[in-house]
């Protein structure tokens, strides 16, 4: 908890955290609204070692230890956050940057949050590199930090307010094949998608299944060797998937 400490004294010196208050997680919290520009080697080297602490704390899960339901396809529920595969995928929002509210339970904090402050960076100087908003659609490779994982993946999918249009279900279906073409563009052997679009923007869970299946399959029919995992987190996506691919 010193590690923590020294950690929070960093990123926000004036701050009076009352003794019942969980310092992990306000530790977690602050990454999503800090500017790491400012930070120095010192500061993250202290988070390398929490963070990786943190990581092998939770247990590490590989893609050797998992059984396959169908040529080289898996599916895997757990927390995307610990799966040792080439790149896990990113459901990002189209600044790019992390969400930036403090503890949000969407997998762009998770991900951004045991990768560390140097993700935030690494897709900042992406983006002001490119100027504009990521359009929907398609994806960006970062290095994973503290990860497990080699890489990020991140992509940006459709954002639904009543029923999913024809070109939302084409969106969806792009964010999957932008990630493999940069998978196979990038000689990766594996990579982990979460349930792209099915949270915060509201994508239909058996629908989002159904393309992310299909859009999938028919690209691994020209790469066999790729390596795919379906990473579920909740029960009922677990169901849908398992159904999809034991057809």
């Amino acid at each position: 908890m010193a590690l923590v400490d020294e950690l929070i004294e960093e990123l926000a010196p004036n701050l009076e955290i009352p003794n019942h208050i969980n310092k992990k997680q306000v530790f977690r919290g602050l990454m999503a609204i800090q500017e790491s520009t400012n930070l120095n080697q010192e500061f993250f080297d202290k988070q390398d070692r929490y963070l990786q602490e943190e990581l092998h704390s939770k247990g590490i899960t590989r893609l050797e230890n998992l059984t396959p339901l169908n040529h080289n396809i898996y599916l895997w529920q757990g927390d995307i956050t610990t799966l040792e595969v080439d790149a896990v995928v990113n459901a990002a929002n189209s600044q790019m940057l992390g969400c930036f509210v403090p503890n949000h339970a969407c997998i762009d904090n998770a991900i951004h949050s045991q990768a560390g402050l140097q993700l935030r960076h690494e897709c900042k100087q992406l983006m002001a590199k490119q100027g504009h908003l990521e359009p929907t659609g398609k994806a960006k490779i970062t290095d994973a930090y503290n990860l497990p994982s080699k890489y990020v993946l991140h992509t940006v999918g459709p954002i639904i307010h009543d029923v999913p249009s024809s070109l939302q279900e084409e969106q969806l279906a792009s964010c999957y094949r932008s990630c493999l073409e940069l998978a196979v563009e990038r000689n990766l052997n594996s990579l982990a998608f979460c349930c792209i679009s099915t949270g915060e923007f509201r994508f239909p869970n058996l629908l989002a299944a159904q393309i992310a299946v299909k859009t999938v399959q028919d690209f691994c029919k020209n790469y066999p060797n790729l390596k795919v995992v379906f990473n579920v987190f909740k029960d009922r996506d677990l169901e849908i998937y398992m159904n999809l691919l034991t057809v």
